[in-house]
């Protein structure tokens, strides 16, 4: 059998329902400056809930994920980086990617397109 024919997921959002989820999913990363943690719990929730539901929904789960791990490893080089006083540009940098990213991926997904994270590292495909 052909690699190329195996099941690939539909990516795309089509319904109301599904944009307006793909959305909040990205959005949701945007309680992280409200609630400690929320960020990180309210899309994985999200994703998680809705995936089997939907599954042009479970991309976007993916993607944010990925975003979130990477974020997480830029902040702790970030932290050793700090030591040098090098550290600071990339809490700066990370800051500032935490609040557009987001934006951008959530009014893509309110499009129905999918939106790959810039230097996202892919740990869920």
């Amino acid at each position: 059998m052909n690699n190329n024919m195996q099941y690939q997921p539909q990516m795309h959002l089509q319904t109301v329902e599904q944009k307006q989820t793909g959305l909040f999913l990205h959005l949701s990363q945007l309680l992280n400056f409200v609630i400690p943690f929320g960020g990180v719990v309210a899309p994985i929730v999200i994703w998680q809930v809705k995936k089997d539901e939907m599954p042009a929904l479970d991309a976007h789960g993916k993607m944010v994920a990925n975003w979130l791990i990477s974020c997480l490893i830029y902040f702790a080089v970030s932290f050793v980086l700090a030591f040098v006083l090098i550290g600071f540009l990339g809490f700066i940098a990370l800051a500032i990617m935490g609040v557009v990213f987001p934006i951008i991926g959530g009014i893509k997904a309110n499009n129905g397109e999918l939106w790959e994270y810039p230097l996202t590292i892919k740990f869920l495909k």
